[in-house]
């Protein structure tokens, strides 16, 4: 299948474009290149397009016939929550914007086919410690509002028109597939964290009085290369004829504790370094972690790398 990848030159799109490529799909990357990097994607071929555009849809339309697109794997996106809280209009203009004119391109070039990518952040602060898709979404930010508003703008279009649709809800993604695709964001823990031990400084760790085993919040770690498979495994889906589900976590099942982390990384580094332990911060759920029992039922996936791998191939990558 011709796959267009928009987010394509990002952190996980270039993962998801490097899979596709592997098991024989022919992907095609949309990007803006305000983050992404356009060397990441190697020969691919790339649209440098800004989604939330006005002019965005007739230029999908003609990208959709041009490449003779069969669907889309839909990643690009604003995705930090802090700068949702603080600009909520730009994010509704950019995230919605991007799903409206993605939407109607696709009805127009009658491409049917889409792999939605959704959030954990859809479920907001939910008082489980381990959360499935039938859990009400009550996003807390404007971030994981214009992820749930995507969501149902893809369950209306596929009512209205026959979209097939499947919105996977990551978990925290994290690690390196390949050592020349690293996070170079320091948006999520480990990046973080790793950015703090370089720079001489120390790691924040926001509470050590949860409700949890040793007393730091817990969250479960997916790597990037099982969510780009999770993907590819989403959009064979898609070819089914009768589909029981269209939303579905991505994640290990297994939580890990903040100070868990930062014990893996010591031990991977194999040097000391600083631990600041400070208040809890507002907004942060205990405990988070994915009930992954309907992808691993439904789609037959399953994460296949632990939490040392993620650090490991974050290390290894990050140090290139």
């Amino acid at each position: 299948m011709k796959i267009l990848v928009t987010g394509g030159a990002g952190y996980i799109g270039s993962h998801v474009i490097r899979q596709l490529i592997t098991v024989g799909h022919e992907p095609v990357a949309l990007d803006d290149l305000t983050n992404g990097i356009q060397k990441r994607i190697g020969d691919t071929p790339l649209v440098k397009l800004d989604l939330a555009s006005p002019e965005a849809t007739d230029s999908l339309i003609k990208a959709f016939k041009d490449y003779s697109i069969d669907g889309v794997i839909h990643l690009a996106a604003r995705k930090s929550v802090g700068e949702s809280v603080e600009r909520p209009e730009y994010y509704y203009q950019q995230n919605i914007n991007s799903v409206t004119n993605l939407l109607l391109a696709m009805r127009e070039a009658k491409v049917m086919n889409m792999v939605f990518s959704s959030s954990a952040a859809t479920y907001g602060s939910p008082d489980v410690d381990q959360v499935n898709e039938d859990y009400l979404a009550r996003p807390i930010n404007p971030y994981g509002e214009t992820k749930l508003v995507g969501e149902w703008m893809m369950a209306d279009a596929a009512k209205a028109w026959g979209l097939k649709v499947v919105s996977l809800r990551y978990f925290n993604v994290a690690g390196a597939g390949f050592d020349d695709l690293a996070d170079t964001s320091i948006a999520n823990l480990i990046p973080i964290a790793f950015n703090a031990i370089k720079n001489n400084k120390p790691i924040q760790v926001f509470g050590t009085d949860w409700p949890t085993p040793d007393g730091s919040c817990v969250r479960d770690y997916i790597h990037v290369l099982d969510l780009a498979d999770a993907h590819i495994t989403a959009l064979e889906y898609l070819d089914q004829d009768v589909r029981e589900h269209s939303v579905f976590n991505v994640g290990t099942g297994k939580g890990s504790s903040v100070l868990a982390v930062i014990d893996t990384i010591h031990k991977v580094i194999g040097k000391d370094f600083e631990v600041d332990l400070v208040d809890r911060r507002a907004g942060d759920p205990a405990a988070l972690s994915a009930d992954v029992s309907r992808i691993e039922k439904t789609l037959g996936w399953k994460a296949k790398h632990d939490l040392t791998d993620i650090v490991s191939s974050h290390y290894r990558a990050s140090s290139n």
